[in-house]
């Protein structure tokens, strides 16, 4: 097996599971992992992996090779991806229900030695498409009795894998807008940066949080990693959905005290269960525009817990900024500040290669210790993503998100909606954005979407708008018609018409949506975003 042994030298944090080990060594009967009510302790966590590193390393796996990973949530799927980082290895965390053309092409592009899952998880001609030599599956057992197979300490020390901060440590999969997936590849320090001393959340000792976000996407690393290269908890949900009664009856069993989720999560839990929240220090948030009315009724229901909105593409790994949200930012013109940028991290605002002035709207680009080494397999993706900017302090590698934002005066992020949703309307520029801003400032309305409309030829010829409302309380008096003259009824929304005639008050005609229709609620894709194909295809 070819790594360093443990006595021989100082962990280097900067990588992920060395600093898990380390918590290892600070308190090793402190609990790492809760599944199924059974708790696994930091020194279990580490010596199962050792164990799994032992196996994987005589099945051929050596530093810089990618190894996927198709295993259920669960204590050995946490060992076994600390095993093949331990051997200098990156891992895949895939969904073993990965449909089989889906999991055939991902396979291909990371060409591995070694597929870790059930045999029955790959399909059968992958060996012949990927070259994939052997699939491997950890031993239906318990941590415990792994851990009881890990080298001993005493013995001599294996030759040292050569790797650093700098490392791929994983990849993340994404959808492309060709259709065929995106292969982000993460180094440790990508991951790492987010969870130190200085870091933008209260993690360490006593922090309990879910690990419930699908395994393959970068939210796993918040969920998980922030814990357990700490000193925190984490609890294993073992079902493919988290609902507000699960939240609080892991606060009760647990001491769960810290979640993240996406914004369409966070307002279905508001809408749900306001109180299912009750016993928690921080809430994380972000993914989306978060909508106002949701988070104002939470801060109002509990001013004690701290609710930070994060925002960052996957190729800058979970987040590149964070602001602590006060009732103060429902007000905001541009909606809930995205915040300041979290350390190891920079937040440029380009136009073109030009850095704009404080205030000024441009392209959000990102640099520092956070960004992806590129597309796995890619290199016209990657070039287009990814380029070289001088600030005049010397050239920085940068990540171009094409979302639109301005710096304020004290350096916080705002966001503009996404460059490539900028269209063109009867020869108009339009920022769909633009107007959703404008219509979550009306009263009463809760979440919205703006979206182009083709027509017969082919280009876009008007917006379409689709909003849900706030609901009714003992203070609100129910929709009907306009009664103002300025789209409102007593500070609730109006009718579409009355919405419309609104808008039209305060934004340019090309601005202003054709047609404007409430819905009940929005329709989700699986990671929660608006789902733009099925909201245009709702019935009429």
């Amino acid at each position: 097996m070819s790594r360093m042994s443990r006595s021989s030298r100082t962990p280097d944090v900067r990588l992920i599971h060395e600093a898990v080990a380390s918590q290892a060594r600070l308190r090793p009967d402190a609990t790492a992992l809760v599944f199924e009510g059974r708790r696994v302790s930091y020194r279990t966590l580490d010596l199962a992996a050792q164990a799994y590193a032992v196996e994987l390393g005589r099945l051929g796996v050596r530093p810089g090779q990618l190894v996927p990973v198709l295993l259920p949530r669960s204590p050995r799927l946490v060992a076994v991806l600390l095993a093949v980082l331990q051997l200098g290895a990156a891992y895949a965390a895939l969904d073993p229900k990965l449909p089989a053309d889906r999991l055939r092409t991902v396979l291909g592009m990371l060409a591995p030695p070694v597929v870790v899952g059930p045999s029955a998880a790959v399909h059968p001609s992958t060996d012949e498409d990927t070259g994939a030599r052997i699939v491997w599956s950890p031993p239906d057992e318990e941590l415990s009795e792994a851990a009881g197979r890990a080298p001993d300490p005493g013995s001599a020390p294996a030759e040292a894998v050569a790797v650093d901060g700098a490392a791929p440590a994983t990849v993340f999969f994404t959808s492309g807008t060709t259709g065929t997936p995106k292969g982000v590849l993460s180094p440790h320090r990508a991951t790492t940066r987010l969870f130190g001393p200085d870091g933008f959340a209260d993690f360490g000792p006593g922090r309990v949080m879910p690990q419930a976000a699908p395994v393959s996407w970068d939210a796993f690393t918040l969920e998980l990693w922030s814990m357990l290269t700490t000193g925190g908890t984490v609890v294993l949900v073992d079902s493919d959905y988290f609902l507000p009664d699960d939240l609080a009856e892991l606060v009760r069993s647990t001491g769960l005290d810290t979640i993240w989720l996406t914004a369409a999560l966070f307002n279905l839990f508001v809408d749900e269960d306001p109180d299912c929240f009750t016993g928690l220090r921080q809430v994380f948030t972000g993914g989306e525009r978060l909508s106002a009315p949701h988070i104002r009724s939470f801060l109002a229901r509990h001013p004690g817990i701290t609710l930070l909105n994060g925002y960052g593409p996957v190729e800058c790994c979970v987040f590149v900024t964070t602001h602590r949200i006060r009732p103060a930012d429902c007000e905001a013109e541009y909606g809930i500040p995205l915040g300041t940028a979290i350390p190891g991290t920079a937040i440029h605002i380009l136009d073109g290669a030009r850095e704009v002035p404080p205030g000024a709207l441009g392209e959000i680009c990102v640099s520092g210790e956070g960004l992806a080494d590129g597309y796995l397999g890619n290199e016209r993706a990657t070039a287009e993503s990814f380029a070289t900017f001088d600030p005049g302090t010397g050239p920085l590698r940068i990540y171009r998100t094409g979302d639109l934002g301005r710096l304020d005066g004290d350096g916080v992020l705002h966001f503009h909606g996404r460059a490539d949703r900028q269209i063109k309307i009867a020869g108009h520029r339009v920022e769909p954005a633009e107007t959703e801003a404008a219509a979550l400032r009306l009263p009463g309305i809760r979440e919205c979407a703006v979206l182009p409309v083709a027509g017969g030829s082919g280009a876009f010829e008007r917006l379409a708008m689709f909003y849900t409302e706030e609901p009714l309380t003992g203070t609100r008096p129910p929709v009907e018609e306009d009664r103002t003259g300025d789209g409102t009824v007593g500070g609730a929304a109006a009718e579409p018409d009355a919405v419309r005639k609104a808008l039209s008050a305060v934004l340019p005609r090309a601005q202003v949506p054709d047609q404007v229709r409430r819905i009940a609620s929005f329709p989700r894709t699986p990671n929660g975003k608006v789902d733009i194909a099925a909201l245009l295809d709702l019935p009429g």
